[in-house]
């Protein structure tokens, strides 16, 4: 008969999620793990096998949720410039807000990872790729209801921003004066015409 887990397996991996974004994955042990988790190696190990596999989970659970919220911030305007508008500003509002801009944990997975590890490769490049297809159905929706001009590519333009986002999301990390990312921002919007 199996065993019953003895904790939720949301709140550690959330506990898990919180660690591996404070430190990155490299820096976290399995010390580190066990002790924000509240739990024991072989339950890590039973429940989510090796780190590796455990930051699998945690950035599986990660993205889904925040496409997730995205797709909301995103459909929550009948304006589709202000959508896209009232996206970037939050998420500029969120990391200056922060005591240290940690980013996006896919994004710094991307930055940390991908590059020598192909798995990781996959998932963020996939993670992306669904971002993409969210900011191009808003921008359709944008079209269809006469906001935005009828001969808009709705693909590029949806790339262009995706890749706006994700510059944004590395250079806040540094914390640039606020007036250079608005500038920024307000410029990348004009895409949306």
């Amino acid at each position: 008969m199996a065993r019953t887990r003895e904790f939720d397996e949301e709140k550690v991996l959330d506990a898990a999620m919180q660690l591996f974004w404070e430190k990155g994955y490299e820096a976290t042990s399995l010390s580190d793990l066990t002790a924000r988790m509240g739990i024991q190696r072989p339950s890590i190990y039973s429940a989510f096998g090796d780190k590796k596999e455990l930051f699998e989970a945690v950035l599986r659970k990660y993205t889904m949720s925040r496409a997730s919220d995205v797709r909301a911030r995103l459909q929550s305007h009948s304006s589709v410039k202000e959508a896209f508008s009232t996206f970037f500003d939050d998420v500029v509002a969120e990391e200056y807000s922060e005591d240290r801009s940690r980013g996006c944990f896919c994004i710094n997975t991307m930055v940390e990872l991908a590059p020598h590890d192909e798995k990781f490769e996959i998932l963020t490049r996939e993670h992306q790729m669904y971002l993409a297809v969210i900011f191009q159905e808003t921008i359709e929706r944008g079209v269809r209801t006469g906001e935005l001009e009828a001969n808009t590519d709705t693909k590029a333009v949806a790339r262009a921003l995706l890749i706006a986002l994700i510059g944004l999301t590395v250079m806040m990390k540094s914390r640039p004066q606020r007036i250079f990312i608005d500038n920024a921002i307000t410029t990348t919007l004009t895409l949306l015409k």
